[in-house]
This record gives C-alpha cells, sequence and structure tokens, in this order.
C-alpha cells in the first residue's frame, strides 16, 4: 500500500458463537487449532502467527498483510508463563496499558490514548495494522476499525471475555464482504465498516 491511502485496522480474532474471544480467566483452548481452516488462514495472514510458532511450521512472514500488532495487557500475557515476551517479533508491537511495561525485545508499551495512536499508524505508510486483542482495546478503538475478520468457532464459552467490552457507544454497522464455512465447524466472516 502507497502512502496516499490510510492504512486500515483489522480487528482479527478467534470467536465463540456467544460472542467471546476467551473463557473468564482468558483461556482460549476451547478453539480450534488444527483443521482446515487454519491452513486458509494461515496462507491469507501468515504475519499474525507468533513467530516463533511460524518457524517452527517453516512459514515466511513477510510482514505485508499486517507490519504492526496492537494488543491489550490481557492479551499479551497470555505468552508470558512461556517466555514468550515478543510473540510478533516479525511486527511492530504495541501494548497498551497504564499499569504495566513489557519486558519484551522490539514491544512498545504505552499509556497513551489508543485512539490517537492508531491514527498517527494510519497516516504511515505500510501494511494493515491487526488489532488482536482485547474486548476492551476493541471498544475503545470501535471507531477506527475498518474491518472485522472472525473466525467463529463452533462452541458456546457461556462466558469470559467479549469481542468487545460493553461501552456506551452507539450502533455501528459493517457490510457483510464473504463467509467462508470450513471443514473444521470453523466459519470465517469478513466485514468492511459501513461509512456514511
Amino acid at each position: 500500500m502507497d502512502g496516499t491511502n490510510l492504512r486500515e485496522l483489522v480487528y482479527y480474532a478467534a470467536v465463540s458463537l456467544d460472542g467471546y474471544i476467551a473463557g473468564p480467566a482468558g483461556q482460549f483452548d476451547a478453539f480450534l487449532a488444527e483443521g482446515d481452516h487454519m491452513n486458509a488462514m494461515l496462507a491469507r495472514f501468515p504475519d499474525a502467527a507468533p513467530t516463533v510458532a511460524a518457524e517452527a511450521l517453516g512459514i515466511t512472514q513477510p510482514a505485508s498483510s499486517f507490519d504492526t500488532v496492537l494488543m491489550g495487557w490481557n492479551t499479551y500475557a497470555v505468552g508470558l508463563p512461556y517466555g514468550m515476551t515478543s510473540p510478533y517479533s516479525h511486527l511492530r508491537q504495541i501494548v497498551f496499558s497504564g499499569t504495566r511495561t513489557a519486558e519484551g525485545e522490539g514491544v512498545t508499551t504505552t499509556a497513551e490514548n489508543p485512539v490517537e495512536v492508531v491514527r498517527v499508524l494510519k497516516a504511515e505508510p505500510g501494511a494493515d495494522i491487526w488489532l488482536c486483542g482485547g474486548g476492551a482495546l476493541a471498544a475503545a478503538l470501535v471507531d477506527e476499525i475498518d474491518r472485522l475478520v472472525l473466525k467463529v468457532n463452533p462452541v458456546l464459552l457461556g462466558d469470559g471475555i467479549p469481542l468487545f467490552a460493553p461501552g456506551a457507544y452507539e450502533a455501528r454497522w459493517f457490510a457483510p464482504v464473504a463467509t467462508t464455512a470450513y471443514d473444521s465447524g470453523v466459519v470465517v466472516a469478513e466485514y468492511l465498516r459501513r461509512r456514511s
């Protein structure tokens, strides 16, 4: 993408049928990590795989689909018990937290307003920006999200971290772009923001 067009903020996430991106304690082991949907998504978004996993699988990560990833603290912290302090080292990593500091190489922690950060990023040349999670950060950025790519898993979690944290924002409309059902049971649904 050249510098004359704004980069898109893409919220690309796995979600349950009842709208959760993780369980009550942040667990995501109910989501399918194998199957034909994974092959398709890794082919389309190789940059969204953790760097170590991509290396193990022999996946090239050109930072062409995304070159920047945004994470709330809880999303970033998922890898910390496993020593993963720089989960997407092939990307520019920005973690939003007002109380903690990420120690990973190539990871920037900021307490700045996420909307202001994203607007600056969108004005820069480069590939799209991946909103990895979580729900509170997504809610804060609801008006900046240009595209939703949701891996809807055939599971009900009953409780947990919602795709968007509850908020006072008004209804936002997205136009469907494509829906693909995979043999694994996962349905990938993609939407573009409707602009007035």
